[in-house]
């Protein structure tokens, strides 16, 4: 071999991003952070996301509410309201500049260099010492994302794909494995070695779950091909001319607005599903398009729901949008609301629904402009809300009372408080399930079942509807959610006070 050929293939591999990754200890250094502004609040809410004691000092002449609604909750942080001084960098350990003006960055630039504390300037890669990156954490594992200051919004897309690809089961793992190395005796290599004994059984089952994968896809294969030739039996002795004359004369047997009905309850739980409100009212435009009977369209809503609510609220718990905690508290006011309304509008007239109705509806007319309105502005944090019982318990007594509004008065409340809407949707479905059932066996009992053909189409087309309305209900971004609730609210309300007045 030549020396040209030696020296080719002993070189040093080029590195593409030559940033070494570390993680600071944000308690025990001196940050200064310089702007107040849009950008200095994103810098930081993401330090403090991630070291909620960090040590640092804000200066800016002009400081954002939501700013200072963040320091206040972080004792550790504060603010000082003015212009920059050079005597700002004395005692620091770092400084992120996230101000608008990018002569003052080069400017505290060179001094903080002089001085030799490290900078990270946003948006300008060039005068950065360090970058920020994104952040995936799940208990105390934490990814951080760099493309080498490329492209920001990149590593933000890499961070929702690993968020939702890594389990939340991962912290359980890291403790099990930190509490069986503290057990574990002897010098380091042997650690090392119990410890890649004990990690090899996880590799071993992943390989076992493949084979097994393998297994059902034979077994799988066999069963269909053992049904064909069960079909093939079946239907020699059974033409299917004439199976297929029996199915078309059955359906000429249904209601001839049985097609119209499916289509009203696949759009009503898409709307309900993706949003958590306006079943009700989506199906009954729909059913009233279709010339059907204004007690058709009240025994089927009110019964179909069960179902549709039921499969929406796996589908919510199926993709991750429920949030166990919230749901526990929600349920079982939920359901004795639910219990008391029912047997309140079976014993009692009409005439409530002229007070009830348009009291409800101005509600959450004024709910529904305020979310629509915050998709316009900058996320907050969440607001202290503690009488979740007393909302369940109103919203599900409502939702049999007055002929609806679990949906706008629960979901709507919990979003104006701060809620992530996915998790408010995804939870406030499921719990609709049982405040509908509840609901559903207390009417079942004192007044019996109804209008089948109605239920039927409903539960069908919402059974379609269900998973492709959680799935959207994940995917939706805030701003598109927010406008999307706020409009369903706000529609539902006018249409209701319309009526009404």
């Amino acid at each position: 071999m030549s020396q040209e050929e030696k020296n080719k293939h002993s070189a040093v591999p080029e590195v593409k991003n030559p940033l070494y990754p570390v993680f600071l200890k944000l308690d025990k250094l001196n940050l200064l952070l310089v702007g107040a502004g849009n950008v200095g609040l994103e810098k930081l809410h993401s330090l403090l996301a991630n070291s909620p004691s960090a040590q640092i000092t804000i200066v800016a002449p002009k400081v954002l509410d939501e700013v200072r609604k963040l320091v206040y909750r972080h004792p550790s942080c504060r603010i000082e309201q003015r212009k920059y001084t050079e005597a700002d960098l004395e005692g620091r350990d770092l400084v992120i500049l996230a101000t608008d003006n990018p002569a003052l960055h080069v400017q505290i630039k060179k001094k903080a260099q002089e001085k030799k504390i490290l900078v990270n300037v946003a948006d300008t890669p060039e005068l950065c010492d360090f970058y920020l990156s994104s952040i995936v954490q799940k208990g105390n594992l934490k990814i951080a994302i760099s493309t080498n200051g490329k492209s920001p919004t990149a590593g933000k897309r890499i961070k929702e794909v690993l968020h939702e690809a890594l389990p939340g089961e991962l912290d359980a793992v890291i403790d099990n494995l930190h509490t069986v190395r503290n057990r574990l005796n002897g010098n380091f290599q042997h650690k090392v070695r119990k410890m890649n004994e004990l990690t090899k059984v996880l590799v071993e089952k992943e390989s076992a779950g493949t084979a097994l994968r393998w297994r059902k896809i034979a077994t799988y294969s066999l069963a269909a091909f053992g049904l064909m030739l069960i079909g093939h039996f079946i239907f020699s002795y059974i033409p299917i001319r004439q199976l297929a004359d029996d199915t078309q004369q059955w359906y000429q047997t249904l209601d001839p607005n049985f097609h119209w009905m499916v289509l009203a309850g696949f759009l009503a739980q898409m709307v309900d599903g993706a949003t958590s409100m306006g079943y009700g009212v989506t199906s009954s435009i729909v059913l009233q398009t279709a010339q059907v009977s204004p007690a058709a369209i009240s025994a089927g809503i009110h019964t179909a729901e069960m179902f549709t609510s039921g499969a929406s609220g796996y589908s919510h718990y199926k993709f991750g949008n429920v949030n166990k905690k919230l749901f526990r508290a929600l349920v079982i006011p939920g359901v004795i609301g639910a219990v008391l309304g029912a047997l309140l509008l079976v014993w009692f007239d009409d005439t409530h629904l002229r007070y009830l109705r348009p009291a409800m509806a101005i509600y959450t007319l004024l709910l529904g402009i305020r979310i629509f309105s915050n998709a316009f502005r900058p996320m907050n944090g969440k607001k202290k809300f503690t009488r979740y019982g007393w909302l369940a318990g109103i919203g599900g007594f409502l939702d049999s009372f007055g002929g609806g509004g679990w949906g706008p008065i629960v979901t709507s409340t919990l979003i104006t408080k701060g809620r992530t809407p996915r998790y408010v949707v995804g939870s406030v479905s499921l719990t609709e399930f049982f405040v509908t059932l509840a609901s559903a066996f207390t009417f079942f009992t004192l007044i019996g079942v109804q209008n089948w053909q109605v239920i039927l189409a409903l539960v069908l087309g919402g059974v379609i509807a269900a998973p492709i309305a959680a799935r959207l209900a994940g995917k939706l971004p805030r701003k598109t959610s927010f406008i999307f609730l706020g409009t369903v609210v706000v529609a539902w309300s006018i249409r209701i006070l319309y009526k009404v007045f």
